[in-house]
């Protein structure tokens, strides 16, 4: 893959960067299609974000930017425009150049996660749903439930704020939804989820007591330090379905490359150029 002086640079915002798996997709992806352009791992600080975004959306060949922790609830109060799923979430992971430079923002993270869910089988509307994690990516997750229809939703967040908040907006937007906060306890919900980054580090208790989950829950992962998380690893061993963390990266990147205003594909072809290890 050359770079060149008209390559579109993305930047993948995020502190630390040694997980990201997303270079690994876009840029076999690029290569296989002769679309001149690169995402870049870029590593910054929370206290270092919100003057950095700025100034890289001043490069001359900037494109966009992909945004993940610690950033995604920090970049909306920063964007001039807003589209409506970052507004429920409170969290954005995709930036880009609107009119007169601008900066546009949306999040994809609960529309890969739902896709991820309803192309497995399984039956949103009427579900019950536990989230435990109520920041960037979790939120999203909540949102995009919350928009396929769930019946109840129950969050738990370490952040009594983060989680209040998150439930003042799910009810502002969805005043019919059933709506619980406080627990983690995951005993009788279809899908639970752990959308905290608790299993990056050896040694991360688990987000949730594993043992009250019935083997006909869908037990879904945001973290992808590793493919199966111990998290996962536990819910498997129980008899659960599982889903992987980067199921919902493949899912939600063809609704990025549309949103920056590249060819568009689907997870499968995503998978057969993806060159992720872990």
């Amino acid at each position: 893959m050359t770079i060149s002086g008209r390559t579109k640079l993305i930047a993948h915002l995020g502190y630390p960067t040694e997980s990201f798996k997303a270079p690994m997709i876009y840029n076999p992806y690029f290569e296989r299609y002769n679309i001149d352009a690169v995402v870049v791992p870029m590593g910054c600080k929370a206290e270092d974000y919100p003057a950095f975004l700025e100034l890289v959306f001043k490069l001359s060949n900037i494109h966009g930017a992909l945004v993940t922790m610690p950033h995604k609830v920090t970049t909306v109060p920063l964007l001039d425009e807003v589209m409506t799923t970052a507004k429920v979430a409170g969290a954005c992971n995709a930036v880009r150049l609107g009119p007169g430079g601008t900066l546009v923002g949306d999040m994809f993270d609960g529309e890969g996660f739902v896709r991820g869910i309803l192309r497995k089988g399984r039956v949103l509307a009427g579900a019950r749903a536990l989230v435990v994690g109520g920041g960037g990516v979790g939120s999203a997750i909540v949102a995009s439930l919350a928009k396929a229809g769930v019946a109840e939703l129950a969050l738990f967040d370490a952040s009594a704020a983060t989680m209040n908040g998150l439930a003042e907006r799910l009810r502002a937007y969805y005043p019919a939804l059933k709506i619980e906060v406080g627990s983690r306890d995951p005993a009788g919900f279809d899908v639970v989820v752990n959308a905290t980054p608790l299993g990056m580090k050896d040694g991360d208790p688990l987000p949730m007591d594993v043992d009250r989950i019935a083997s006909s829950t869908l037990v879904g992962e945001v973290v992808m330090k590793q493919e199966i998380t111990p998290f996962l690893a536990a819910a498997r061993a129980r008899g659960c379905e599982i889903q992987v963390g980067t199921d919902m990266l493949f899912e939600q990147i063809p609704a990025y490359l549309e949103f920056f205003g590249f060819r568009t594909t689907t997870p499968e072809e995503l998978r057969a150029v993806a060159q992720i290890d872990y």
